[in-house]
C-alpha cells in the first residue's frame, strides 16, 4: 500500500470522522457499563456483547423485540432535548417484550446520523444506558453509524433491540381470556412514541402552553419492573396489550381470542390535557383519537376481578395509576365496542 501524506484524511473529507467516534465511545463507556449486571461477560469495545443466562427456567423461551421512536426524534431535534429519547427507545421495545410475560435480559441500540455530533450523541446514548440501568435491562452493546449523504442536515435515527426470557408454561398469549373479565388501563405519561407525525403537524400551526409541550416531550413509561413483579407474585394476568400505534382500538383486540371482544367505557378515565389539546386543535373525532393515540392508557391488562386488589398493590408500589376501563364480552362483531 502506498504511503499518503500526514495531513491526508480522505474519510474525514467524505464526512466520516473516526476520531469523533472513538471519543464518543470514551464518553459513554462508563454509562453503558453502569447498566450491566453479573450476567454480562464482555465489556464495551468488542465486536459483540456476551450474556450468561443463569435464570432457572424449566422450559426457557427466548423473546425478541425491535422498534424505534418514530418522528418524535424530529421533535427532540427541534427543541434540542436529547436526554430522554433513550428512555423512549428502551420503552418501545421492552414494553412489547413484557406483554407476553417475558423478563428482559438485555438491550442493544443502533444510532445513525448524518454527522456525529459528540454532545448530542453522548446525551442520547447515555439516556439509553440510564433507562437500561434503572429498569434492570443491561445495555449489552450497540452500533453508531455516521452516514453523510444518506441522512440530511442534522437528521438521525434510532433503533432498539430487546431480548428476554420466559418459561414456556408462563407465556401470556391471551388464550385463557374469557367473557366478563376486567380490562385495567395503566396510565401513560403522554402520547409515548406514537402519533408524532400528526402532533408535529399541529405544532407547526399552533403554539401549545408549556405544560402541553412538556407532556408531548415526556418519555415513554417503562412497565417492565411493574409487570415482572406482578408475575413473580403469581398475579394471573391473562392478557397484556402495549398501547402503541393503532391506539386502543387496534391494540387490545390483538390479544383476544376469536370468540372474545372488548367493551371499553371511555368515561372511566379522563384524557390528559395533552390529548385534549391534540383533539381540539386537530378537530379529531373521538373514534379517530382512539385509533391513533393511547389517550392516557399506556398498557391494558386483562384480569379476573378477584385479583384486582393484588394488582393495585403493585400499581401503587411503582407509583403508577390505573382504572378499570372495561370488560371482555362474547364477540358479536369484528370491532371493539365502546360505550
Amino acid at each position: 500500500m502506498s504511503k499518503s501524506s500526514k495531513n491526508s484524511d480522505p474519510y474525514s473529507k467524505a464526512g466520516v470522522n473516526i476520531d469523533i467516534g472513538n471519543k464518543l465511545i470514551s464518553q459513554i463507556k462508563k454509562s453503558v457499563v453502569s447498566s450491566h449486571n453479573a450476567n454480562v461477560i464482555d465489556g464495551i469495545g468488542g465486536f459483540a456483547g456476551l450474556y450468561e443466562i443463569n435464570q432457572k427456567f424449566k422450559n426457557p423461551v427466548i423473546v425478541a423485540c425491535t422498534d424505534g421512536v418514530g418522528t418524535k426524534l424530529n421533535l427532540c431535534l427541534q427543541y434540542q432535548k436529547f436526554n430522554t429519547i433513550g428512555q423512549d427507545l428502551v420503552a418501545m421495545c421492552v414494553n412489547d417484550l413484557v406483554a407476553c410475560g417475558a423478563k428482559p435480559l438485555f438491550f442493544l441500540d443502533y444510532y445513525a446520523t448524518s454527522k456525529l455530533e459528540l454532545h448530542q450523541s453522548s446525551k442520547i446514548i447515555k439516556g439509553v444506558a440510564k433507562a437500561c440501568r434503572e429498569f434492570s435491562c443491561p445495555l449489552l452493546g450497540g452500533e453508531t453509524a455516521e452516514m453523510p449523504g444518506h441522512y440530511k442536515a442534522d437528521n438521525f435515527d434510532l433503533a432498539g433491540f430487546s431480548v428476554g426470557i420466559v418459561d414456556k408454561k408462563s407465556i401470556i398469549d391471551g388464550k385463557k381470556i374469557k367473557p366478563n373479565e376486567l380490562i385495567v388501563g395503566v396510565c401513560s405519561s403522554g402520547p409515548h412514541s406514537n402519533g408524532y407525525s400528526l402532533i408535529r403537524k399541529l405544532l407547526s400551526k399552533h403554539s401549545p402552553p408549556k405544560n402541553i409541550l412538556n407532556a408531548l416531550l415526556r418519555p415513554t413509561t417503562i412497565y417492565s419492573l411493574f409487570i415482572n413483579e406482578c408475575l413473580e407474585d403469581n398475579i394471573p394476568l391473562k392478557g397484556i396489550a402495549h398501547i402503541t400505534g393503532g391506539g386502543l382500538t387496534e391494540n387490545i383486540p390483538r390479544i383476544l381470542p376469536n370468540t372474545i371482544a372488548a367493551q371499553i367505557d371511555t368515561s372511566a378515565w379522563r384524557q390528559p390535557a395533552a390529548f385534549r389539546w391534540i383533539q381540539e386543535n386537530g378537530k379529531i373525532s373521538d373514534d379517530e383519537m382512539l385509533k391513533i393515540f393511547n389517550c392516557g392508557i399506556g398498557l391494558a391488562l386483562i384480569i379476573n376481578k378477584k385479583y384486582i386488589s393484588d394488582l393495585n398493590k403493585y400499581v401503587n408500589k411503582h407509583k403508577l395509576k390505573s382504572f378499570v376501563i372495561g370488560k371482555t364480552i362474547r364477540r358479536n362483531s369484528s370491532a371493539i365496542n365502546y360505550y
